[in-house]
């Protein structure tokens, strides 16, 4: 939404600005600067724009329209002016400006894009996770820990904290290998969002592009006759346009130059945020996410509402009696939960869904740290669902990662493992099963919000 928000107001400053200064000569050719914004914006929510060529043929079409109305005395074909676009780069009718705008504006779109992509993947990839059934062996070990003790005639006494923990661990053995994978991406995420503060920050590039523009047109007035001479070399002479006379130059009105600048003037976003303050923000969210895969037992058994605690060690249910709770804990992860005294865990079997998510994590931390060094990556685009082709911004073969297909928010295909679980669960099991959804969920809500 800041972004989104961000692209308008610097199209309606660039409107305004242009509007006082040339009137109506802007107005009969304002379609070159909507289509750049319109672009910009199809870019930045997943277009398929190859944003490099895009800034090449705006001042392709901004140059045509300018040697035009510099030169009104002549008459040019559209063939004689597609002659005069391929001049640009030789003639560099705007300065240095064109080169320099693209380089930030490329850099500072593909950090922001791929930030933003990066955040959505983030959200999803956790709230799916999150909606993994249990499997039969952990709702039996939850049903162990959660009713027994009322059977035994133990209503008031809680599960021991450890004892909680190798229940968490061997029902959240898959969850947690996603934690090296997350990790990484956290870090990936971390990095763009320094860029996004520093030299690739789209609001210092947005801002004051209607000066930067403005001042490539001045430009393009200083140098107008030795631009003139050297297309008419390389083009050809035109024809004089029919009932004017072969010595009218430059339009009166349209000579003229910019104020100067004055920041106060601009429409600011919602509320007045600036990049730099919801930027730090994130990024603190996103510290506080790191390593939650691996410690979202530990936060679970926590809870007053689960257990007695972690300082109460002899007055809690250990899974046979009120006592302390002996076994060790186990370590994270799948292949840890070969000895879990509590879970029947199948180590063979990993989660095929959890294995999709990783994978996700993997390809969008790539494009992270491609982003991080200002190349483009490739996001499916929803208008013709195709891949981008990216801005052409250094990106190679052999430095960009191969491209997967993400992973859609259906819900997996039932297995053998979902259906035993079906199959197998009580009226019981089936309330343990939403209850340790519940509580990721909420866990998810506070440190992912």
């Amino acid at each position: 939404e800041f972004f989104r928000e961000l692209l308008e107001n610097a199209e309606r400053s660039l409107n305004d600005m242009f509007v006082r200064t040339y009137g109506m000569l802007y107005m009969q050719n304002s379609e070159v600067f909507q289509d750049l914004f319109t672009e910009l914006k199809r870019y930045y929510t997943g277009g398929n724009v190859n944003l490099e060529e895009m800034l090449n043929d705006f001042w392709a079409r901004l140059l045509e329209r300018m040697f035009q109305l510099i030169n009104p005395q002549y008459h040019f074909t559209e063939e004689y002016l597609e002659c005069v676009s391929k001049y640009t780069d030789q003639l560099k009718p705007f300065g240095d400006v064109p080169r320099k705008l693209k380089v930030q504006v490329t850099r500072a779109f593909i950090a922001a894009r791929t930030f933003v992509q990066g955040l959505t993947v983030g959200r999803e990839v956790a709230n799916r996770v999150s909606k993994v059934s249990p499997t039969p062996g952990c709702i039996r070990a939850l049903m162990k820990m959660l009713y027994c003790p009322y059977c035994r005639g133990l209503p008031t006494v809680k599960p021991c904290n450890n004892y909680c923990l190798n229940v968490m661990k061997g029902c959240l053995a898959n969850q947690a290998d996603l934690d090296t994978e997350w990790n990484l991406f956290i870090d990936a995420m971390l990095l763009v969002a320094e860029r996004l503060e520093g030299p690739f920050n789209i609001e210092s590039v947005m801002d004051p592009i209607d000066v930067k523009i403005s001042e490539a047109i001045m430009n393009m007035q200083e140098n107008s006759m030795q631009v003139s001479a050297k297309v008419f070399q390389g083009c050809g002479q035109p024809k004089p346009a029919p009932g004017l006379r072969s010595s009218r130059s430059v339009p009166e009105n349209f000579n003229t130059r910019f104020g100067p600048y004055n920041p106060e003037e601009r429409p600011t976003t919602a509320a007045g945020t600036s990049l730099d303050r919801l930027v730090t923000d994130i990024k603190e969210k996103l510290k506080l996410s790191k390593k939650f895969w691996s410690t979202l037992p530990y936060t679970i058994c926590k809870d007053e509402r689960v257990t007695a605690g972690p300082s109460v060690e002899e007055d809690c249910w250990n899974g046979h009696s009120k006592a302390r709770y002996l076994p060790e804990i186990m370590n994270d992860g799948l292949t840890n939960q070969i000895n879990n005294p509590e879970v029947d865990v199948d180590i063979t079997r990993p989660d095929t869904f959890i294995r999709q998510q990783i994978m996700a994590l993997r390809v969008m931390t790539n494009k992270l740290k491609n982003a991080y060094n200002g190349n483009d990556v490739n996001f499916q685009d929803t208008s013709d669902e195709t891949s981008g082709s990216g801005s052409g911004s250094g990106c190679t073969d052999d430095i960009c990662p191969t491209e997967f297909d993400f992973v859609t928010t259906e819900a997996p295909p039932v297995d053998s493992d979902r259906r035993e679980v079906e199959a197998s669960a009580t009226q019981p099991g089936e309330s343990l099963q939403t209850l340790l959804i519940v509580f990721i969920s909420l866990v998810l809500q506070r440190q992912w919000r």
